[in-house]
């Protein structure tokens, strides 16, 4: 061989070890950033989802077909249910679940809706609890490498992920079929609202401020009270509600719903949207005055479950009063007591004054 043929023979022989070391250098970068994806995903949703790529596959159908037997059970004749969620903190005696409970015994017609309640409970203590007052409706919704158990406090990083394990398990009852009604447990039941809510609707929600107009989506929402339809429309908006979280890491899902409730998708999945009045959905934030049409009445705007329990007693005491005294007192209607225990709170009083309610 020529020495011209030998150099032109060995050419490609000495690029060949740069070009892997290029190779090799996209496939780290590419490794890379795939990794500092999915860490932020664990970091950002928390452990939780994961479970949907290992649980056993014996254990989940069990476990769906035990949610499926007590939905069944609870169900109305159009499928629909009550649910709400439970933890330790919430669920101990004299507590919130024992106020909520007292609100539907006491309430007008609502006693008869406690059949079709259903709570999801966050750990084995709130399970073991909701057995003792509610057996047959009580549905432990587990959550692999999570102790949900504790009180969260507000916007911490477990408080947002129980936030987003309620979507998720909301959006599961969506594609079993069931509409529901979603309450917060610190949410007093004092009327039946099925009169008050539109099945013509997919989706409706309660207020902290109602501005008068329920199509209107710049109300201020609150998610502790939903109304949802099982439709294509509402099973593809709670897919995309849950997933947005990624979009607005550290926010929960009420301000994710805020971000997302004008956007386009909602447009292109049609989804229909009602906001619901405080006249008969009442909170703190804006307390329905007239006891003659409030439903229901939520501890909102207030933090802390001890501020929450007390002013929650103040409410059914309230109540009782509406029902077996006087209307009137010293010529006044009777209505709420403000809560005297969440006012005391600096920053309820700061957003009290700046939308100009007299405190």
């Amino acid at each position: 061989m020529s020495h011209s043929k030998r150099r032109l023979a060995s050419k490609p022989m000495g690029k060949m070890p740069q070009l892997l070391r290029g190779r090799d250098l996209v496939m780290v970068a590419v490794f890379l950033v795939v990794a500092g994806f999915l860490s932020l995903v664990v970091y950002q949703i928390g452990v939780y989802p994961l479970q949907l790529f290992f649980f056993s596959d014996v254990h989940h159908q069990e476990d769906m077909k035990q949610l499926g037997k007590i939905l069944t059970e609870a169900a109305t004749e159009d499928k629909t249910v009550i649910i709400t969620t439970l933890n330790r903190a919430w669920s101990e005696p004299n507590s919130t679940f024992d106020l909520f409970l007292d609100s539907f015994h006491v309430g007008k017609g609502t006693e008869p809706l406690l059949r079709h309640l259903v709570v999801a409970c966050l750990d084995k203590e709130a399970y073991s609890r909701c057995l003792e007052v509610h057996p047959r409706r009580c549905y432990f919704m587990e959550t692999a490498g999570i102790d949900f158990a504790a009180d969260k406090m507000f916007m911490t990083p477990d408080y947002l992920k129980m936030m987003w394990r309620r979507i998720e398990f909301l959006g599961t009852l969506l594609k079993l079929g069931y509409n529901f009604i979603f309450t917060d447990i610190d949410i007093m039941w004092f009327r039946d609202p099925f009169p008050h809510l539109s099945k013509d609707v997919d989706f409706q929600i309660a207020c902290d401020r109602f501005n008068g107009d329920d199509n209107d989506i710049h109300n201020d929402v609150n998610g502790g009270f939903t109304y949802v339809q099982a439709n294509p429309r509402t099973i593809e908006f709670y897919n995309y509600w849950y997933m947005s979280r990624l979009r607005f890491p550290d926010r929960h899902d009420q301000d994710v719903f805020n971000k997302i409730k004008g956007g386009w998708y909602m447009s292109k999945i049609g989804l229909k949207m009602r906001f619901l009045d405080t006249k008969y959905f009442g909170g703190f934030c804006q307390i329905s005055r007239d006891l003659d049409n409030v439903c229901t009445m939520h501890a909102n705007c207030c933090v802390g479950l001890e501020n929450k329990i007390k002013d929650l007693r103040q409410v059914l005491v309230d109540w009782m009063n509406y029902l077996y005294a006087p209307k009137t007192a010293d010529g006044k209607k009777m209505t709420w007591k403000e809560p005297e225990n969440c006012k005391k709170q600096w920053w309820w009083k700061k957003k009290k004054k700046s939308i100009g309610v007299k405190i």
